[in-house]
């Protein structure tokens, strides 16, 4: 049995920079932003019953999911946002299952913003949170994303607050801003996350 971590942070916390480091030290990571993406693709079943649900208003010409459209209504609509992650949600939690078990390194880890929210921490044995102040999380994410800073104050209101976030978490690590500060920490958790996986093995 593969030991699992699970990585999550807010918009802008840094779980990029945390994750693309274990990645350079050969660590498989599986990033549910991508699974997520890549379940809507043309051809999967959950874009066809995302079509069913909303209309085709939610395909762009080229058969492609509007995302901006389809933000933009689950925005304004709870009940639609609900609708949608009924469809999605079981979808992305199949495939994540499927690649955790296909991964080869001497521990994987799970990558998602919304690893709490979304029950997705029960695939993990462990959680790490990449946590940041709050104006740092907008200046970051606001440098980055091209987002104004309401949205993406709307999109924190949306997450989890850190509070809740951190009581659950496993390990924290503060991300303020300077990345060798920010790999010094990870260095010295991959270390006792190797010995935990190699127990795990044994």
């Amino acid at each position: 049995m593969t030991f699992i971590l699970g990585l999550t942070g807010g918009i802008g916390s840094g779980k990029s920079a945390a994750s693309a480091w274990f990645e350079s030290q050969n660590i498989t990571v599986v990033d549910a932003d991508i699974v997520a993406r890549e379940v809507v693709a043309p051809g999967h079943g959950a874009l066809l019953d995302i079509q069913r649900a909303f209309g085709d208003w939610v395909l762009l010409d080229n058969g492609e999911l509007n995302r901006p459209a389809l933000r933009e209504h689950i925005f304004k609509s709870p009940e639609a946002r609900k609708i949608l992650e009924q469809i999605t949600h079981p979808a992305i939690r199949q495939s994540i299952i499927q690649q955790l078990q296909h991964a080869s390194s001497p521990y994987v880890i799970l990558v998602s913003p919304l690893l709490f929210e979304t029950n997705q921490h029960e695939l993990t044995h462990h959680t790490l949170l990449i946590d940041a102040s709050e104006s740092l999380q907008i200046q970051r994410a606001s440098q980055r994303d091209g987002q104004s800073v309401e949205q993406i104050q709307n999109i924190i209101q949306i997450q989890m607050s850190r509070t809740d976030k951190r009581a659950l978490a496993d390990d924290i690590v503060v991300n303020d801003g300077h990345l060798d500060h920010l790999y010094q920490q990870l260095t010295v958790l991959h270390q006792q996350y190797l010995k935990r996986a190699e127990k795990k093995q044994s």
